[in-house]
């Protein structure tokens, strides 16, 4: 088996699953036959340059977009997981680090969802907190397998799973994006979330005792960026410059 086509497999694979497309869809949308996408993604049979371009413009991008993608696997993957409790900027913070770093933004939550076909509130109230700490780690097991680099935004409770804290601490860059409880409270406010306060009175002194019990926790990552200090921007220059110095260092 060719080692770029093998990549190459990978790369198909992993931009159809993150858009969510069978390999039938995948195939319909470019006029190929399921068989074919299945060979390829297996990283068998050479594929043409027409046959290529038609499976990156199904899946958004370009046939030299992928081929990179499938070369760039041959340098040692690196996943960034920023840690921190809602409202610590992860969302914004880590797709504008990606972007900076060409890599893959992924949220880990969103990827539990998928996995388990439910929304995170119904599983939830359907399976309990348990079921989903241990698919969390399952989910999180797979990504780390597949030898992607990305910048992960996880869960703010993820520290409490020592399981999923001991895989990332042991094979990625920790980060951890922290504030103030004011800060905290009023970036989810401002983004339009009444969600703390509906029914809970005492909701911002929680949101403190939140804070207090878990900072020795987030204390463990291999990097702390204060984002109230630095803002979005500031904190994207800021981890971008101590990531690529760390790598050459």
């Amino acid at each position: 088996m060719d080692p770029l086509l093998n990549r190459l497999g990978r790369v198909i694979r992993r931009r159809r699953e993150e858009r969510r497309l069978s390999i039938s869809d995948l195939a319909a949308r470019a006029d190929l036959s399921s068989r074919f996408v299945t060979e390829i993604q297996a990283g068998r049979g050479n594929v043409s340059i027409l046959r290529l371009a038609a499976l990156a413009a199904a899946l958004g991008t370009t046939a030299s977009q992928l081929v990179a993608a499938a070369e760039s696997e041959t340098t040692p993957p690196r996943i960034v997981s920023l840690l921190g409790v809602r409202g610590a900027g992860k969302s914004t913070i880590g797709a504008k680090l990606a972007a900076r770093l060409g890599v893959e933004f992924l949220e880990l939550d969103r990827l539990v969802e998928g996995e388990a076909g439910l929304s995170l509130a119904d599983l939830f109230a359907t399976h309990g907190e348990e079921y989903f700490r241990r698919l969390e780690v399952a989910v999180l097991e797979r990504l780390l397998s597949e030898r992607r680099s990305a910048v992960l935004a996880t869960g703010g409770g993820i520290v409490d799973n020592r399981e999923a804290w001991a895989l990332l601490a042991q094979h990625t860059t920790t980060v951890w994006l922290r504030a103030s409880p004011e800060a905290h409270w009023e970036r989810v406010i401002h983004q339009g979330d009444a969600r703390p306060m509906a029914g809970r009175p005492a909701a911002k002194a929680e949101l403190r005792r939140l804070l207090a019990r878990r900072e020795p926790l987030y204390r463990r990552a291999r990097h702390h960026v204060d984002t109230a200090r630095h803002g979005v921007d500031g904190s994207v220059r800021l981890l971008a410059t101590r990531l690529e110095h760390a790598a050459t260092s």
